[in-house]
Formats: C-alpha cells, sequence, structure tokens
C-alpha cells in the first residue's frame, strides 16, 4: 500500500508536471486522446472543436479554453471569408504557369506582411504577370 501511495500524485502535480516538464507533442497526443473519449462517450465519429474543449476542462486546463475558443472562432472566420471571396473555388481551373505566378504573389503578399506591413505588387503589375514571351 505504501508503494501505491508513494507513486500515486495529486490531479495538480500532474497537470502540472505535463505543463512544465513534456513537449508539446506529449500535450498534444493527451488532449487528442482525451477529446476522443469525449467524442465516444457522446457517440459521435468526429472529433469537434467542442469535444477540445471539454477535454481541457476534463484535463484541468480550465484556464486555456477561452483562449482556445477565441482562435477557433477567428479561424473559422477567416476560413470562411477565405471560401466566401473565392480564393479556393478558381484553383482546380488554373493552369500550372497560372498556379505558380499566384503563388509568387501570395508569397509575395507574405513577405511584405513580415516586413512591416507594406503591400504587396497587385496582379496587373507587369512584374507578377507569367511572361508571355517564352
Amino acid at each position: 500500500m505504501d508503494i501505491v501511495n508513494e507513486n500515486v500524485k495529486p490531479k495538480a502535480m500532474f497537470i502540472n508536471h505535463w505543463r512544465k516538464d513534456c513537449g508539446s507533442e506529449e500535450f498534444i497526443n493527451l488532449i487528442s486522446s482525451e477529446s476522443n473519449e469525449v467524442c465516444n462517450r457522446e457517440d459521435k465519429r468526429t472529433i469537434a472543436p467542442e469535444h477540445v474543449l471539454k477535454a481541457l476542462e476534463v484535463l484541468g486546463f480550465g484556464e486555456y479554453i477561452e483562449e482556445v475558443y477565441t482562435a477557433y472562432e477567428q479561424h473559422r472566420l477567416e476560413t470562411m471569408d477565405t471560401m466566401r471571396s473565392g480564393k479556393c473555388s478558381n484553383i482546380a481551373e488554373m493552369t500550372e504557369e497560372e498556379a505558380m505566378a499566384e503563388q509568387q504573389r501570395m508569397f509575395a503578399e507574405a513577405r511584405a506582411r513580415m516586413n512591416g506591413g507594406a503591400s504587396a505588387p497587385k496582379p496587373s503589375d507587369p512584374q507578377t504577370q507569367p511572361n508571355s514571351n517564352s
């Protein structure tokens, strides 16, 4: 009995162990496993954001729920905006040259954001258009 008592840690110590000593991969595995269990208890087949939030609560990470929910909502809104703007709908219709030009334009926009928010060249800029003389 003493061996069991010596090796059993209170829940708070266990949680601190995960937060401080384990890498992010182990943390993600822990949250994923608990999310899956929550999902199964609700007889669902796909893990939903609500299952992840419940898993955080069950595991004692309740202080992260608001921040995780905010990040989820932001991602959901950005995804809806992308789909509404048609950015995803015309990708299959592009030629390889058009796809390469679009990729370069997107890289330029990302570089501009990383370098202080300067705007990238517009698609009508000759520098971003594929060379029609080749």
